[in-house]
């Protein structure tokens, strides 16, 4: 039996891999069956790396996952196209998390920026929209955007929201939730991306036992 060098069986230089073995394996290996092997290390690369993010792979289950942004939001060695391949697959192996629509209203206030956290009412000045450990943010011609929803949302809203946003590469400034309104401070430019994602948390809540809200 001939062997086939790794090169030339799949017509281009082979792909960096974290295990030393592997060029060395499917240097011996016909063309299909070294695509074979390297799509089911990547798949496994993956599969360990999602482990390191729990969140992750309960968005996964919810549904709620931007494959291409996850992909890219993982350290894993390999095409982006070929990383979200792996994570559609591992996904549809899944048990899906139970979901529901809450009924929310989410909305964007542009122009937010540090204010001071004990404004007197009837002084006139801005008051914040979400306030954490004494910093307060508020109308005050900034450079963030407060999404901020309202209706049915608890803590367990913000955990799926806080997720959705982890996935898409977000990192919000402050949040908080309480009294059926939840705020969302992030950069101006992500503004509209956030909006989205948190409609889109919302719209497919996990639904989780009663008294649990935790995440």
């Amino acid at each position: 039996m001939g062997s086939y060098s790794f090169r030339r069986a799949l017509g281009a230089k082979a792909p960096r891999s974290r295990n030393p073995i592997v060029p060395a394996v499917v240097a011996f290996m016909r063309p299909a069956a070294a695509l074979e092997h390297v799509h089911m290390s990547l798949a496994a690369e993956t599969r360990a790396e999602l482990d390191r993010h729990p969140f992750l792979v309960a968005a996964l289950r919810a549904g709620v996952v931007n494959y291409t942004a996850a992909a890219r939001f993982l350290e894993v060695d390999g095409e982006t196209d070929a990383i979200a391949t792996a994570l559609r697959r591992y996904a549809d192996e899944l048990p899906a998390h139970e979901t529901e629509s809450r009924d929310v209203r989410v909305r964007m206030e542009s122009g937010i920026g540090p204010v001071d956290s004990g404004v007197d009412r009837d002084s006139g000045d801005p008051e914040p929209v979400v306030t954490v450990g004494g910093t307060g943010f508020g109308p005050s011609d900034g450079d963030r955007t407060a999404i901020v929803a309202t209706g049915a949302v608890d803590t367990a809203a913000l955990a799926d929201a806080l997720e959705r946003l982890a996935v898409e590469g977000i990192v919000p400034e402050a949040a908080g939730v309480a009294e059926g309104t939840m705020t969302l401070v992030v950069d101006r430019l992500e503004g509209a991306n956030a909006v989205r994602a948190v409609e889109d948390a919302l719209d497919r809540s996990r639904v989780r036992p009663e008294g649990d809200e935790s995440g």
